[in-house]
């Protein structure tokens, strides 16, 4: 609460956030409501100042004890998994046309961060990277993009697509050990059931009973699949513990851009004669996912991970290789078994778990 102004004092108008937490996005002010009166026998002004109590309105649900999340968290994670899912079926229907994995990976992150860039320049908001946006930028080009790409692409010349898509989004498995050592987050029981349910569901959906363990190609696939979910969930605890000073869109562009330069080594050494085909159909689907899924899907991922405990976005991450399967199904004719829908009923099960708002104390 501002202090009493002297009587002979100027008057002066403050802007209401300058000395609030720029951080925060929602919480109380003491703000001072200056009234001038005129004393005409007198001649001179006196000031009286009031404290006011004003709330910020939150569009957040408590899903954990009190602890605020974003409303538009859940919105995100929900579009990054509708975005994210549509591009397995595509990906698979590009190959199966004659695109190369590797260099398919590289066509979407380049035509991603070139469709980013454009729309920050429209806007005005293309700036460069500063020391403090470092962190989360390496983290989420190098984790969450640059391995990621490499390693689940290069594991669709030995896994099956379907289970790629599966195996990849398995960040549960990773991200609550990873975020009970270093976050230090509390993970109440319904959560624990909601990673439960989840892994379970990526379990039965997997079939491990139908993969040859004794082929080495195929548990170097898994390896990869594997390597690729522990990246991503690496990018998603940093991302959750830096503060970087640009907006995650802002952000993207960046990021796609070391993921690029990342995946050309791998181009070289794997596939240096491949390319996306002649196929028309390759280039749409690599258009739609370069230019519409993957910057818009990223993005929502790299909010809703940031806005998000962590064990909500990766348990809602794990529902992503169901709808995969849902859609390879209407529009690829794959046959939809039992143990895809148990599957995907465990993990829809598990999200649910995680997302419900908890108990406020």
């Amino acid at each position: 609460m501002l202090g009493q102004h002297a009587a002979d004092a100027p008057r002066t108008m403050r802007d209401p956030g300058a000395d609030g937490d720029r951080g925060r996005g929602y919480g109380g002010a003491d703000l001072a409501d200056t009234r001038a009166a005129a004393d005409e026998g007198k001649g001179h002004l006196f000031l009286m100042s009031r404290p006011i109590e004003v709330s910020v309105p939150r569009t957040a649900v408590s899903l954990d004890d009190g602890q605020p999340s974003p409303a538009a968290g859940l919105i995100q994670l929900a579009a990054s998994v509708i975005l994210l899912s549509s591009a397995w079926p595509l990906t698979k229907f590009a190959l199966t046309l004659g695109s190369t994995p590797i260099w398919f990976a590289e066509g979407r992150a380049v035509l991603s961060g070139g469709t980013a860039a454009i729309l920050l320049a429209v806007l005005g908001r293309l700036r460069l990277p500063r020391r403090a946006d470092l962190p989360a930028m390496i983290a989420i080009g190098v984790g969450q993009l640059g391995l990621y790409f490499a390693l689940a692409h290069e594991a669709l010349v030995w896994v099956p697509a379907g289970r790629t898509a599966i195996l990849a989004n398995t960040t549960t498995i990773w991200v609550v050990p990873l975020s009970l050592i270093f976050l230090h987050e509390r993970i109440p029981l319904r959560r624990w059931l909601a990673a439960g349910l989840g892994i379970v569901g990526v379990l039965v959906l997997m079939n491990p009973w139908a993969i040859d363990w004794t082929s080495i190609n195929v548990l170097i696939g898994h390896g990869f699949l594997l390597g690729a979910a522990l990246s991503w969930s690496v990018a998603i605890i940093v991302t959750r513990t830096t503060r970087p000073r640009l907006s995650m869109f802002e952000l993207l562009p960046w990021c796609f851009a070391i993921a690029s330069v990342m995946l050309v080594p791998v181009i070289v050494w794997h596939a240096p004669d491949g390319g996306i085909g002649l196929h028309p159909g390759s280039w749409v689907a690599l258009a739609y996912i370069g230019l519409v899924a993957g910057p818009l899907g990223t993005w929502c991922v790299m909010q809703a991970t940031a806005t998000l405990p962590t064990i909500v976005s990766s348990v809602g991450f794990l529902t992503t290789p169901a709808v995969s399967l849902i859609l390879a199904n209407l529009f690829l004719g794959e046959r939809i078994t039992t143990d895809l829908l148990v599957g995907s009923a465990l993990i829809m099960f598990g999200s649910g778990f995680a997302a419900w708002p908890g108990r406020r104390t």
